[in-house]
């Protein structure tokens, strides 16, 4: 779902960065040959993860929700020289297309996959993350901010993915959408929480930066 006119919305990519020719290669391939590619950041998006990573300089990020690979990259473009990005998925298909295109970034060793529940890894990684991104089963936002928000220190971040839903989180939920209910008291968690300044941001399908304070 597209929140902005096409005609504005084209004009805001034709006036954002270029993709890095690695990350067109991986866009390019999730498109040819993963399954429901329309869950890749992609360039826009990408943009936006990587100038927030920079401005921030994160020395440890976190990722939950790590799919081909392309979010991660973009925001380890922000990351310190001695830093570390750990990412977690449930899907083990795609974990040899992400070490492809980690290693070519010329860090790979600094990109740390993880293959399972993030609720029950991320309790076992003993690092203070500078940023975090959510990306990942809906259902359990609430979850990952209830386990995240005791480990992040002040000044920390938090971005959220897809907090919009398609627009579904303005609607009345149905009894079985679990997603969009959970979504919904997700973003009032994010506004509520006297722990938290955030800011909802209507780029693509919703993206929510938080700040610790």
């Amino acid at each position: 779902m597209e929140f902005l006119p096409q005609h504005i919305d084209q004009y805001a990519v034709d006036h954002t960065q270029d993709e890095p020719e690695l990350l067109q290669e991986l866009n390019r391939e999730t498109w040819q040959k993963v399954l429901q590619p329309r869950m890749l950041s992609g360039h826009f998006q990408g943009r936006v993860l990587s100038i927030i990573s920079k401005l921030i300089n994160p020395k440890n990020i976190l990722e939950i929700g790590t799919y081909t690979g392309y979010s991660a990259i973009c925001l380890a473009e922000g990351m310190q020289d001695d830093g570390v990005l750990h990412t977690i998925d449930i899907n083990e298909e795609l974990e040899d297309l992400q070490r492809r295109y980690f290693d070519r970034t010329g860090r790979g060793e600094q990109f740390v996959q993880h293959l399972g529940n993030a609720l029950d890894i991320v309790p076992s990684l003993d690092l203070d993350f500078d940023l975090v991104f959510i990306d990942a089963d809906k259902n359990n936002y609430p979850n990952y901010l209830e386990m995240l928000l005791p480990r992040l220190g002040s000044g920390s971040v938090i971005l959220s993915d897809n907090v919009l839903w398609s627009g579904k989180v303005t609607q009345e939920v149905a009894k079985d959408d679990a997603d969009t209910a959970a979504l919904i008291r997700y973003n009032r968690m994010l506004n509520e929480d006297p722990r938290l300044e955030s800011v909802l941001l209507p780029v693509r399908d919703g993206l929510t930066i938080s700040r610790v304070k």
